[in-house]
């Protein structure tokens, strides 16, 4: 997919207060940033951010940070925070990072981040590019240095081939599998607590079953 370059989208993200820059600098100190010790949870490649936004607001005992590698792309987010901001209703458990997912040992410490969520990530079809995928082993291998020892990894794709993949790295990496559904939307047990994504609403409604997995280290 072709991302629109937008030139004011890196004064935007300067300027926001929803961003938090100098990242490597909270490495093990991600509840000054907070204020509070509540357990933190990630969306690795958030999107426009409709699901960490919502997830924000259900579970307001939690802290969430929405990461995103692209300038156009997080500009929709914090639009959609300024959104809310006139409202009234910004969540301030919620920040977002402008970065590139493998730093993420370089950001978080160990036992620092309690959830990871992966949603209809890139599924980077060439063999070539496996190594790039976010449930690929290199990537798991990345969450363990974060993850404290419950820790957990949720993943959702419609693509078949992608989550294929990620179960066999999963195997591979000596990951606990957890839950997998090849039909999310119909499993009553997982569908009653789902929180959709913009991408997810789209395709399901094309009709594409939508998967899921959660697994830990």
């Amino acid at each position: 997919m072709r991302l629109r370059n937008i030139p004011a989208a890196k004064d935007e993200i300067s300027n926001s207060p929803y961003v938090v820059h100098g990242e490597k600098d909270y490495k093990g100190r991600w509840m000054n940033v907070f204020g509070n010790s509540n357990p933190i949870a990630l969306e690795v490649g958030m999107g426009k951010g409709r699901f960490i936004m919502d997830m924000a607001e259900l579970y307001p005992d939690w802290n969430f940070v929405g990461i995103e590698m692209y300038d156009s792309v997080l500009l929709r987010a914090l639009q959609k925070m300024d959104d809310k901001n006139a409202k009234g209703c910004v969540p301030g458990n919620l920040r977002f990072l402008r970065m590139d997912a493998r730093e993420l040992p370089e950001v978080f410490a160990k036992d620092e981040v309690a959830k990871i969520y992966l949603n209809f990530s890139d599924p980077w079809p060439k063999e070539r590019h496996a190594k790039r995928r976010l449930t690929s082993r290199q990537f798991l291998d990345r969450y363990v240095k974060i993850l404290c020892p419950d820790g957990l990894v949720e993943f959702k794709t419609d693509n078949g081939p992608l989550f294929e993949f990620s179960l066999e790295e999963i195997q591979a990496s000596g990951w606990e599998l957890m839950t997998c559904t090849y039909d999310l939307h119909h499993d009553r047990k997982l569908a009653e607590s789902n929180i959709m994504t913009e991408y997810e609403e789209k395709f399901s409604g094309m009709g594409n079953p939508i998967h899921k997995l959660i697994a830990r280290p």
